[in-house]
């Protein structure tokens, strides 16, 4: 029975290997699973060991294969890890706070009570309902944040980022009718950086396509607009196991939380029964001179994503 069992598993982990080598990231439910080969590989290490003990070397040959392959997927994130420069420690910074609070989520009380805490200078919000930014503008935590833009909507591509510095030249970018990016530029007293907002659609069937053409758009504007120095926050719906956001980190693109060491710092799902969140999805990116110092998630009270907290290191425009 364990050798059946060891099979079936090497055989469900070998065939999402293969169609990740012919059609990553193309196909319903795979490009799921591409998402979580952190967590979902482990049980290969398990059937390795015993077929080693069990001295079942077929079965211990096909799951060292799979084991491999996830040590080949997950290197270049656990690799990414550097520390923060010295040279960024006595820059200015800012704080950061990103959510996915989830369109189902009537109740901004819980975020309230956080960012009372945390006091962000800036806030981006993905799947934002137009009760939210009431309740939020009601409880006065806008009251120091008085640069705004909102989408409003009644689905998953509300937004709302509202800051304590100008935030000027905002674009849309959408597909399909679905806003995806929000460009804009933030004016720091040191200097301008880029702000990017992103909340792809879910790689669920039917919305793989319009996902990866979500995420390639991002790769494209990243490509042609070239845009240093960047920080780019939100709601991927990827992680490092995802094509696209693979592609958005080779253009020169730090992703904060593997920089800083917390790769795992997994963010979705809150709701999952039993086990804790999988899936890092929701990420803080940087280009040029931002670094990101410090990074933390947290429960996202009436979500199923946590939110992200971060310190943000901004080198003056003198000093680069």
């Amino acid at each position: 029975m364990a050798t059946t069992l060891g099979w079936l598993i090497v055989a469900f982990l070998g065939l999402i290997v293969f169609v990740r080598i012919v059609a990553w990231d193309k196909l319903p439910f795979f490009a799921e699973l591409d998402a979580a080969v952190e967590v979902l590989f482990l049980p290969a290490w398990l059937v390795l060991l015993g077929g080693l003990f069990g001295k079942q070397w077929w079965l211990a040959g096909a799951a060292a294969l799979i084991c491999a392959a996830q040590v080949v997927y997950v290197a270049p994130e656990l690799l990414a890890s550097s520390p923060v420069p010295a040279s960024v420690r006595s820059e200015p910074t800012i704080r950061l706070f990103d959510a996915n609070v989830a369109q189902w989520n009537y109740s901004m009380s819980g975020y309230i009570t956080q960012l009372k805490s945390y006091r962000p200078e800036v806030l981006a919000m993905e799947e934002t309902v137009p009760g939210d930014y009431t309740q939020l503008k009601t409880a006065g935590v806008l009251a120091t944040l008085p640069y705004q833009y909102q989408i409003t909507c009644c689905g998953s591509r509300g937004f709302i980022i509202a800051s304590h510095y100008p935030l000027l030249h905002v674009k849309v970018s959408s597909y399909e009718g679905l806003q995806y990016l929000i460009r804009s530029s933030l004016v720091l007293p040191n200097r301008t950086i880029n702000f990017w907002v992103v909340h792809t659609t879910a790689p669920t069937d039917p919305g793989v396509s319009d996902w990866n053409q979500e995420l390639d758009g991002i790769d494209a504007q990243l490509m042609s607009i070239h845009p240093r120095p960047l920080l780019m926050v939100g709601d991927f719906n990827a992680s490092w196991g995802s094509r696209g956001f693979r592609a958005i980190l080779s253009t020169g693109l730090t992703d904060a939380a593997a920089a800083r060491g917390d790769p795992f710092a997994f963010t979705w799902s809150q709701d999952l029964p039993i086990l804790p969140p999988i899936i890092r999805i929701d990420h803080v990116l940087t280009a040029g001179p931002v670094t990101v110092t410090e990074i933390q998630t947290q429960a996202g009270p009436g979500s199923d994503h946590r939110d992200i907290t971060a310190t943000v290191a901004t080198a003056s425009a003198r000093g680069g």
